[in-house]
């Protein structure tokens, strides 16, 4: 028998595809949601940067509005990036579901692991994004970050007119539900899968492997990973960077 040990298996190399493609219209008139500015610097900036802040990521593809590619080129041009990592800039669809496809389309190979991750999540902590890696990297075939809710959830009939009363139909139990984040991860080839196979619109990239029979599994996301979708989530953001910005002096 030989003493010489075998070289380690090279670690999984790890992309991350940000859909920019959306309007975000519950935010009020103006530039698409993911170029809206938070302390003076677009959302999809905060995003892309929450992304590469993570050494595992090497590669981060933005998903642009069709007739923006150009716009967003030049946004991450002008802006300070990790030199460690590449960006991509592709045009999307008409839908979130098409636009991850094409991100997808335009990852080259040698990546194993794929982070899904909405732009309008700017402020995701690192250990986050690296915990959903880390778990993907563990065997999980797609990982979910999610927290716990804090209110008591109702479902109901929905109301055939906007504003009208719904009658409730049952209480699930709080301590079973979570609220899911991004990013989330995958290993590339279920992911592809899912996309090829699942054509029913769904709300996210998990849902899809779920419609596979695939297992999802959840680790902790963090409270700073809220999704902006109305002018008081900006409020709250900016709030988020403030404090950031004291506690590192900067």
């Amino acid at each position: 028998m030989s003493d010489v040990s075998l070289p380690s298996p090279p670690e999984a190399r790890t992309a991350a595809v940000i859909p920019a493609a959306g309007r975000g219209v519950r935010l009020g008139p103006g530039a698409p949601k993911a170029l809206r500015a938070l302390n003076g610097t677009p959302m999809l900036i905060h995003a892309v940067r929450a992304m590469a802040a993570s050494r595992a990521v090497s590669l981060v593809v933005v998903v642009a509005p069709p007739d923006g590619t150009a716009e967003v080129k030049t946004l991450l041009d002008a802006h300070a990036l990790p030199e460690r990592t590449d960006f991509v800039v592709v045009p999307g669809g008409d839908s979130r579901q098409e636009s991850v496809k094409y991100g997808l389309d335009a990852l080259p190979p040698g990546f194993d692991i794929v982070l899904v991750h909405d732009a309008a999540r700017p402020l995701v902590p690192v250990d986050t994004v690296d915990a959903v890696i880390e778990a993907v990297r563990d065997g999980a075939p797609a990982v979910v970050p999610a927290v716990p809710l804090a209110d008591t959830v109702k479902e109901v009939e929905p109301a055939a007119v906007a504003g009208e009363s719904e009658p409730v139909v049952a209480t699930p139990e709080r301590a079973r539900l979570r609220a899911v984040q991004t990013p989330q991860g995958f290993d590339r080839a279920t992911l592809l899968r899912a996309h090829e196979t699942v054509t029913e619109d769904v709300t996210d990239d998990a849902s899809m492997v779920e419609r596979l029979g695939v297992q999802v599994v959840v680790v902790p996301g963090h409270e700073e990973a809220f999704k902006v979708t109305r002018p008081l989530d900006l409020v709250l953001a900016e709030a988020v960077l403030a404090r950031r910005r004291l506690n590192d002096g900067f």
